[in-house]
């Protein structure tokens, strides 16, 4: 049980904006993953074209590219209003609104090529709020050992952005209960994103704003290659990079296409819903903030080993529920676990990024760590249709198990390797 010593972290008055910022960033997610998949689904496409669409991922992992034009450049009149970061979080937030309701407007029997275009733009506005979002969200954190705190309450937004527009959306578009079409559902999703927007408007400047107000804006030098001779001056900066590419990669693969699967397997909407989006976020929770505790306690290092090991174990469910098929228990113990381990392992992760990042160049560098983690969600996972088609539900999940192993192998030499001081420092 947590005590009240620890529960304590949790009240930092900036943590209610740090909820803020995952609410906001886990909306637009779903619709470009799992939600999109069930449309796509419902209307016929097959699983290879599915999986491709995962390539429409691509800004999350390339958004490290322009990550440090939010760093340098500013709005004008926004950023004297809000703060410089927030300035921008307003600007991408009304253009992922904008594109959330292009792609209502569109069909996938008939424009499915044009929808991946839009799903692009989606996700490179949604990427471009990423940036922005968690370099004001670190720079909101004032002390190191807040991270955990900050990380733990970011996951519990993010996961709620990611209820509304995952079992949201499965309950808006079941016949059982609004029968709404997905065009509609896609619609509802773009007014609550641009009614969220408007929230930016009540937040805080973080100090990095307050400081820079009057300066000049930094050179290109400033932006883009100190931050990145900044991170390489850390040791074994290279294994460092590979870990965060691969940690995450045996759990990416194992839910890009779980949505096909579960339908597959004649679960309904609603049921889907049901377990996936409202029982598997609360047991991700419980999770996450077992997580932050962990981190508090015993630091990032051993609390990434113990997530990575039961991230990996948990994908073996998945397997044995390709076997059982359509059973209800078994979905329910499937992502109860998944979610929890996952939980565990994404707040130490999340976590270790933001302790790796210097405050000076936040957006950038957190961008370029966050990129290499969703290079995993995206070419890698792109491929995913078609091994399914190839070798079947069952051993595609042992294989997602077997992608966790190399991530863990460089974690366990980093821990071996760097003095605990250096390992976060």
């Amino acid at each position: 049980m947590i005590n009240s010593k620890a529960l304590q972290f949790y009240r930092d008055r900036n943590l209610i904006v740090i909820f803020y910022l995952g609410l906001a960033s886990g909306l637009p997610l779903l619709l470009t993953l799992s939600t999109l998949s069930a449309w796509l689904t419902e209307t016929g496409v097959n699983i290879k074209t599915i999986g491709l669409f995962a390539l429409v991922g691509l800004p999350y992992s390339l958004k490290f590219l322009w990550a440090p034009l939010k760093d340098s450049i500013s709005i004008p009149v926004l950023s004297r209003l809000l703060g410089h970061r927030l300035s921008w979080l307003f600007v991408t937030q009304i253009l992922l609104a904008a594109s959330a309701y292009a792609l209502s407007s569109m069909d996938p029997q008939t424009q499915l090529w044009d929808m991946a275009l839009v799903c692009l733009m989606l996700a490179f506005f949604s990427a471009s709020q990423d940036i922005v979002s968690d370099a004001y969200r670190i720079e909101l954190q004032e002390r190191a050992h807040v991270m955990g705190a900050g990380a733990a309450v970011h996951a519990v937004g993010y996961r709620l952005g990611m209820l509304i527009a995952g079992a949201g959306a499965l309950y808006l578009a079941d016949p059982s209960i609004y029968g709404y079409s997905w065009n509609y559902v896609y619609k509802i999703m773009a007014v609550l994103m641009l009614a969220l927007s408007f929230i930016c408007w009540l937040c805080p400047k973080s100090r990095t704003d307050l400081a820079r107000e009057g300066k000049l804006q930094v050179s290109l030098r400033q932006s883009v290659i100190e931050p990145l001779l900044d991170f390489s001056r850390r040791s074994h900066w290279i294994w460092i990079a590979a870990f965060i590419l691969l940690f995450k990669l045996g759990d990416a693969l194992a839910t890009s296409l779980a949505t096909p699967f579960y339908l597959e397997l004649q679960f309904t909407k609603v049921e889907i819903a049901n377990i996936t989006k409202i029982f598997g976020p609360i047991a991700f929770l419980i999770g996450g903030f077992a997580g932050g505790e962990m981190v508090r306690r015993i630091g990032m290092m051993r609390s990434l080993w113990i997530g990575g090991i039961l991230q990996l174990l948990s994908n073996f469910l998945f397997s044995v529920q390709a076997m059982v098929g359509h059973d209800l228990w078994m979905l329910t113990a499937t992502i109860g676990v998944e979610n929890f381990t996952s939980g565990i392992g994404g707040v130490a992760f999340v976590a270790y990024l933001s302790a790796l990042c210097n405050l000076q160049y936040t957006a950038s560098q957190y961008a370029i760590l966050t990129s290499l983690m969703a290079l995993g969600r995206t070419v890698l996972s792109s491929g995913s249709g078609y091994m399914v088609a190839s070798i079947g539900w069952v051993w595609f999940f042992v294989a997602t198990a077997a992608a966790a192993v190399p991530g863990l192998a460089i974690l366990y030499y980093l821990m071996k390797q760097l003095p605990p001081k250096e390992q976060i420092n």
